[in-house]
């Protein structure tokens, strides 16, 4: 039942990845059609940057669920690597003259904090993803 799940799982996400890849598309067309055509704006780039990042998270989350039916567990430095990319994406998108200084700090010591996590993560086990797979 937990397998039926996962695959449920996994077979959702590849349908929101590909639609959410073909949107980025859209909106990178959009963007470069836009007058000035061929240039895009600093606040376009940071929305396609931050899209980017969002489905590439949703890559990653694909990897965790395969990794997961492949060997029935789920592998830490994969979990890390989406929270830093989803951190990478919230550094982007966030306007820091609208962000309390406060939060920018708590935002700083997660990255900082996950950094850590992933240098003894790789420090302790071979990485995930062999020459093979890519």
């Amino acid at each position: 039942m937990q397998k039926l799940t996962v695959l449920t799982l996994a077979g959702m996400l590849i349908v929101v990845m590909v639609l959410s890849t073909v949107h980025l598309g859209v909106l990178i067309g959009h963007e470069i059609l836009e007058p000035p055509r061929f240039l895009i704006p600093v606040p376009g780039l940071l929305e396609i940057f931050g899209y980017f990042l969002l489905v590439l998270i949703g890559v990653e989350l694909i990897e965790t669920l395969k990794a997961y039916l492949k060997k029935d567990v789920i592998h830490v430095r994969v979990v890390i690597e989406v929270a830093l990319i989803a951190m990478a994406r919230k550094v982007i998108i966030e306007e820091p003259n609208e962000v309390p200084s406060l939060t920018l700090f708590g935002i700083a010591a997660l990255i900082l904090a996950l950094a850590i996590a992933f240098y003894f993560e790789r420090l302790g086990k071979p990485a995930l993803h062999s020459n093979e797979d890519e």
